[in-house]
């Protein structure tokens, strides 16, 4: 913990995280202290409570008005990670990597791990130091800058989904298990006796629900 507070702020949350198809995004938005109403005139918050076309707006601003980052990993790192029972640690090490590139700042970040203390320490700890770790559930929410955090997140992996699926030629809906336009997808492309797509991620429960064990395979997804 610094001994005085670091003139930055930056706010980091995560896309993606309970998704099945596509990447992991986490996304960071850093702005000077005293600079941080101009993030709530944006009209940032939660992106889950706001439409796509609002969301890409909103970006535009805030892009206009602060410093916005974001970084992705791909299906199969996160089926290692998972299949290793790391998957807080990898997220923690992606926001550490963000809060890192704007130091001296003070991190406010949305909690996925069910002990919030926890996890600030670990994105301190990869984070280094010129640090200051704030971490709390439902960060997104209460945070403006964190709302903010989400919304760049969020229209990164949009746009990434929009992507892929134009590069299948195919309608593959948000890419969340929920989503019936996406498992419709699923049954209808996956074969289960054939290597599993990049695309997808493995190591959900749900891709062994629905398409079966298939062949023995690898924590990457492959089989053996």
């Amino acid at each position: 913990m610094l001994g005085r507070a670091p003139p930055t702020v930056v706010g980091i949350d995560e896309a993606g995280r309970g998704a099945w198809l596509g990447p992991l995004i986490v996304g960071a938005v850093a702005t000077p202290r005293e600079q941080l109403a101009a993030i709530v005139a944006t009209g940032a918050r939660d992106s889950k409570t706001v439409s796509p076309a609002r969301r890409e707006a909103i970006l535009e601003d805030l892009e206009r008005c602060a410093r916005v980052r974001t970084i992705g990993v791909d299906p199969r790192e996160i089926d290692r990670h998972v299949t290793a029972g790391r998957l807080n640690e990898l997220e923690a090490r992606l926001f550490g990597t963000l809060a890192r590139e704007f130091a001296p700042v003070e991190a406010r970040v949305d909690a996925c791990d069910a002990n919030a203390r926890r996890f600030g320490a670990r994105v301190a700890r990869h984070a280094g130091p010129g640090v200051r770790v704030l971490a709390r559930h439902h960060a997104d929410a209460l945070e403006p800058i964190v709302g903010a955090a989400s919304i760049a997140a969020k229209v990164r992996r949009d746009r990434e989904i929009r992507a892929l699926a134009a590069s299948l030629g195919e309608e593959i809906g948000s890419g969340y298990p929920s989503d019936p336009v996406t498992l419709r997808f699923v049954r209808r492309t996956v074969d289960p006796r054939a290597p599993l797509p990049e695309w997808l991620r493995s190591s959900w429960a749900t891709t062994r629900r629905v398409i079966g064990p298939g062949p023995p395979r690898t924590p990457t997804g492959e089989p053996r």
